[in-house]
């Protein structure tokens, strides 16, 4: 896998309006891991795609009718099956991490790349998602220099008591072995 302007190449785009200029777009430092399902536990759907480029109807579930508002992105998703969509350029600032703070450093989205996991906190994450994680972690490390395995967190991490994802059942030592 490759990134060629600060997009991956041969994966879904779907820009996202929901992104602006980085103070510094050199300074990119950082890779967060989240999850998400939408509805919550549900898979394989275009409801994130639809919350990330703001076009979530809230007539469609309950719980949208509580989000539906939201302005948020990722950079990345990587659905169930290893399929990965990106919404925002990595140069740009994606709207992911929210209030968060990362060695005495906040607001963690000026420097960092989101990547969401199609997922739950409590259902383990699949082989594929792994592999395509590895993959294109691989391809940030070699494209943007400030970057390194030492440097990627959860979002838990980032905003501890706020967030909790992405959970237990993410498990970063599989990560840590495949970036080997």
């Amino acid at each position: 896998m490759k990134i060629n302007q600060h997009w991956l190449t041969d994966i879904t785009r779907t820009p996202s309006p929901n992104f602006d200029d980085r103070p510094d777009p050199a300074d990119i430092s950082l890779l967060v891991i989240h999850c998400i399902s939408l509805p919550p536990g549900e898979f394989d759907n275009h409801h994130i795609d639809r919350l990330f480029c703001n076009q979530l109807n809230p007539a469609d579930h309950p719980y949208f009718q509580e989000i539906h508002q939201l302005t948020v992105s990722a950079h990345l998703l990587i659905k169930r099956d290893g399929e990965c969509v990106q919404y925002v350029p990595f140069d740009k600032r994606a709207w992911h991490a929210g209030k968060s703070t990362y060695e005495d450093r906040e607001q963690c989205n000026d420097f960092s790349i989101g990547i969401e996991l199609e997922g739950t906190e409590s259902i383990d994450y699949t082989d594929r998602q792994y592999q395509q994680l590895a993959t294109i972690t691989r391809a940030l490390l070699e494209t943007y220099p400030k970057l390194s395995t030492k440097r990627i967190t959860g979002h838990s991490d980032i905003a501890p008591g706020r967030k909790t994802d992405p959970g237990a059942s993410f498990d970063w030592q599989r990560l840590g072995e495949l970036l080997k």
